[in-house]
């Protein structure tokens, strides 16, 4: 493998490479299970994903952490307001998170790393700040680290940090910090507050050190790399390392991978801006989860995206043409023989695919080249020049790019009843377009009982009948197609 990847650390494109016999260990910041995940958050698990099945892909052996962060000032305020334990609070929008990951076929890491089942690593890397100086308990009870105590605090978000002085605005429950600069590492407890009972008092963790903790146990003081949002760069990730390098006096994480913003309609998400979604939203909209997935990977993760409705209807005309070709690939009736042109396209497009994604895992361009390949096997097999040798060739080459993009099988139908299940459990089907309802009260075994009925009809002649069970399916979201390999059923 000879992945090339933007290291934020370096602020150059560099070989990714694992340590000498080693899995590539990498670390993912995860979600705060506080709320249904935003189709922002999910920009950035989607490109993750994209570079964990790339590297399977190419055969590179991986150790794939994520955290949960379970516990935060967030987190203990709603699940006080709704009256419930943090982890029974939690535990809702844990389930949620993993069930939209598959949803967007997006594959677990090996290990998840859930904040409050790692409590002891957190104090006892405390603990260790504290005794190399570079933390400090405070009045209150609370622990600090020493930003003074780093002096490569700032190399990774390269800010210029001159103007953190000490006289700036501090959080009411960090007031005796020795510096408005430092950052907690550990909370105490206020009155009636959930906490830990620790060697440091009781309280619970800062978010910084959770990550610290988390990903040196599981991967080791020094590990690969790290990923996450750009929102994360500052002042988490610069916290992370000050913190974790401190404590080891060594390299933390080698390479940094970092996802871009993404936009609404050309605007910042935002709930007051009325452009703030989750993927459930959109699924009740009736849009596809495969063609979220896609329309997420249309630019280069390093890339601002766009998200845009125009563009979520273009990534469903996509996904349907690429499946509409591979299923005429598996299919169709072609002569024998092989098309040299066509075979030679094919290893063209196979080598581009690899390359682009080799290349910074740009994703635009790995994509351009199987459409390209989709072209002109389209208009080969069009002119009747596409030959059976070929196939095998095309197949293998759609296979790859559905191991890295995965939008190929069709899940959409299960997913979005999924979708409707939940709303109608959450009281929300409200929210779902009454055509999707509609069209939900016909199982997909219904579905294929009236298109053969309408088949049998045509048959016969009868094609006022045919007529009549095609508009009932549009009616109800359910486009037909009639080609020369038979007839297809997909919902709008």
């Amino acid at each position: 493998m000879s992945l090339r990847l933007y290291n934020t650390l370096s602020g150059q494109v560099e070989e990714l490479k694992p340590q000498p016999g080693k899995p590539l260990g990498m670390y993912a910041c995860g979600p705060t299970v506080y709320d249904y995940g935003h189709i922002g958050n999910f920009r950035t698990f989607i490109h993750v994903d994209i570079l964990r099945r790339f590297l399977k892909l190419e055969g590179v052996p991986l150790r794939h952490v994520m955290n949960i962060t379970d516990v935060d000032d967030k987190i203990m305020a709603k699940a006080a307001a709704a009256g419930q334990s943090i982890g029974d609070y939690t535990a809702k929008y844990e389930a949620a998170f993993l069930e939209d990951l598959k949803a967007l076929g997006i594959e677990q890491p090996e290990y998840l790393a859930r904040a409050t089942e790692n409590i002891s690593l957190m104090v006892g890397l405390v603990e260790k700040l504290v005794e190399r100086g570079c933390a400090y308990r405070g009045e209150n009870g609370s622990y600090y680290f020493r930003i003074a105590s780093f002096p490569g605090y700032g190399k990774l978000s390269k800010k210029d940090l001159a103007g953190m002085e000490d006289g700036a605005r501090v959080d009411v429950d960090e007031y005796d910090k020795d510096s408005a600069r430092d950052f907690a590492l550990w909370k105490a407890a206020k009155p009636d507050e959930f906490h830990w009972d620790t060697e440091l008092g009781p309280g619970r963790p800062g978010w910084h050190i959770e990550c610290s903790a988390m990903a040196t146990a599981y991967l080791g003081e020094t590990f690969d790399l790290h990923t996450g949002g750009e929102d994360l760069m500052f002042p988490h990730h610069e916290n992370e390392i000050a913190q974790s390098e401190s404590a080891s006096g060594k390299t933390f994480a080698r390479h940094w991978m970092h996802i871009r913003f993404l936009l609404v309609e050309g605007k910042k998400m935002s709930k007051s801006l009325g452009n703030f979604y989750t993927l459930r939203d959109l699924l009740l909209r009736g849009y596809k989860a495969s063609a979220i997935r896609f329309l997420l990977t249309a630019v280069p993760y390093r890339n601002q995206l766009n998200f845009t409705f125009e563009g979520l209807t273009e990534a469903t005309n996509a996904v349907e043409r690429l499946r509409t070709f591979a299923q005429r690939m598996r299919t169709g009736e072609f002569p024998a023989g092989s098309d040299a042109s066509i075979l030679e396209a094919t290893q063209r497009a196979g080598k581009n695919f690899i390359a682009s994604l080799e290349d910074d895992l740009n994703t635009a361009e790995a994509r351009a080249a199987i459409f390209e390949l989709v072209r002109l096997a389209n208009s080969s097999a069009d002119r009747g020049e596409l030959k059976q040798d070929n196939i095998a060739p095309i197949l293998e080459v759609l296979a790859k790019f559905d191991q890295v993009f995965a939008v190929l099988e069709d899940h959409d139908d299960a997913v979005t009843r999924f979708a409707l299940d939940w709303a109608a459990k959450e009281n929300r089907l409200n929210e779902a377009t009454p055509e999707l309802v509609a069209g939900y009260s016909l199982s997909p075994e219904a579905i294929d009982k009236l298109v053969e009925e309408r088949t049998q009809a045509r048959k016969a002649r009868n094609f006022a009948h045919a007529d009549a069970i095609r508009k009932e399916l549009a009616e109800k979201g359910i486009l037909l197609e009639d080609s020369a390999d038979g007839v297809r059923w997909h919902r709008k």
